[in-house]
């Protein structure tokens, strides 16, 4: 089955569906006949009592509760809970509209004429710090030569610099000098429940700025491989959210909120048009806690580094090899990308071609859970403990993690 096409937000095809009207079937007006024969017989039989527990102490002398009917206490609760749901996707608008921003790219190209001509983009933002540190996806700032501008709530616009960009996650920081700004609070998205409510902001289609869409929680720790709507090369993304909220082009770097106001995630890419509809995908925001804090500190993403290329070991990779484990990350490589990168952390610990890892820290390595996102919770100068199996044989190494150049 081919894989859906999952594009950037930053970046259209209708399904038409034949719909055949089924005949009606011929026994329809019987079990209508019998319904409404039910119903008459029941009215007969219970029209006294209607009439007689109006009565309040005629209803007490039959043993009936003196209370209001439970259907229109139902219908209560039901219109209360609505309205208190919609009251709340009101407040997290407000409360965290003014700190989502629009990003505008310019850059230059050659034409197929050879004429210059300005491209022009656009993605979504959140302020993180009051003097203008801003998060977004790096494929929204990913061009080096384009200027960029941002756009605040009340329609302010500002240069903005490119301060630091992930290497390994869709994850970017742009500063502009500014003060007193409004903030985005954190939340934790690990205690993100499926079905719950969330809500998306975005610089919807690249000129809508801040519209606001709300669904729920899809599911959690899906894969993905994203790229551009117009082809090129795909990015492998993973420990995603997947939302059903709206998500359009433009709304790429925006934020997905909770209920309390607090950003769980990073809008980042949906399905294709005409493959499906609200298949929407956010990089969780515990994800890049850590890369948000060095950046703060130090202006910089630092990222901890082991040194080395490997594939998942999945079930049909454990049954045409003998490892002895059927999960794990397998180092592979050859002689111009060997397995391990020499001179690494990872090679004066002695590992090896065709080890496995299994665990880190106790963490066991699997599909869902692959080597790179497991390290990437880890600082520079951290010493982890490695799980090995080679030869089928398990053993345990210690590692010193250093920086990624």
């Amino acid at each position: 089955m081919k894989d859906p096409k999952i594009i950037y937000t930053d970046e259209e095809s209708s399904v038409s569906e034949e719909i055949t009207q089924k005949p009606r079937s011929k026994t329809f007006p019987k079990i209508a006949f019998i319904a409404c024969t039910l119903l008459v017989g029941a009215l007969g039989g219970v029209a006294g009592t209607i009439v007689a527990t109006h009565n309040s102490a005629v209803r007490s002398a039959l043993g009936f509760s003196t209370s209001q009917s439970n259907e229109p206490q139902s219908a209560g609760k039901t219109e209360k809970i609505v309205v208190e749901e919609s009251s709340s996707v009101i407040d997290v608008a407000k409360k965290v509209s003014p700190a989502v921003v629009s990003i505008s790219t310019k850059s230059s190209a050659v034409d197929f004429f050879g004429q210059t001509v300005t491209q022009e983009g656009g993605g979504s933002g959140f302020i993180i710090t009051s003097d203008g540190l801003i998060v977004t996806n790096k494929h929204v700032v990913s061009d080096k030569n384009a200027t960029y501008t941002v756009f605040t709530y009340d329609w302010k616009s500002y240069p903005a610099e490119v301060l630091a960009r992930d290497s390994v996650s869709d994850f970017a920081v742009v500063k502009i000098k500014a003060s007193g700004l409004h903030v985005v609070e954190l939340g934790d998205s690990d205690q993100l429940q499926v079905g719950q409510r969330v809500v998306a902001i975005g610089n919807a289609l690249g000129q809508f700025q801040n519209t606001v869409t709300s669904g729920v929680i899809s599911a959690k720790e899906r894969q993905i491989d994203a790229g551009s709507a117009a082809g090129g090369g795909s990015e492998h993304l993973e420990g995603l959210l997947q939302t059903d909220a709206a998500i359009n082009e433009g709304n790429s770097g925006g934020p997905l909120i909770n209920l309390k106001g607090e950003v769980v995630g990073i809008n980042t890419a949906v399905a294709a048009k005409g493959q499906a509809e609200g298949i929407g995908f956010a990089l969780p925001m515990n994800s890049i806690k850590n890369s948000i804090a060095q950046v703060t500190k130090s202006g910089k993403i630092v990222r901890a580094y082991l040194g080395v290329r490997y594939i998942a070991l999945t079930k049909e990779i454990a049954d045409q090899n003998d490892y002895g484990v059927s999960t794990g990350a397998v180092l592979v490589g050859n002689p111009q990308n060997p397995a391990v990168v020499k001179g690494s952390p990872a090679a004066k610990a002695g590992l090896k071609a065709d080890d496995v890892i299994t665990k880190i820290n106790g963490e066991q390595v699997t599909e869902q859970k692959s080597l790179t996102r497991i390290l990437n919770q880890y600082n520079v100068g951290d010493v982890i403990e490695i799980v090995i199996v080679r030869e089928k044989k398990e053993m345990t190494v210690s590692v010193t993690l250093e920086e990624l150049k």
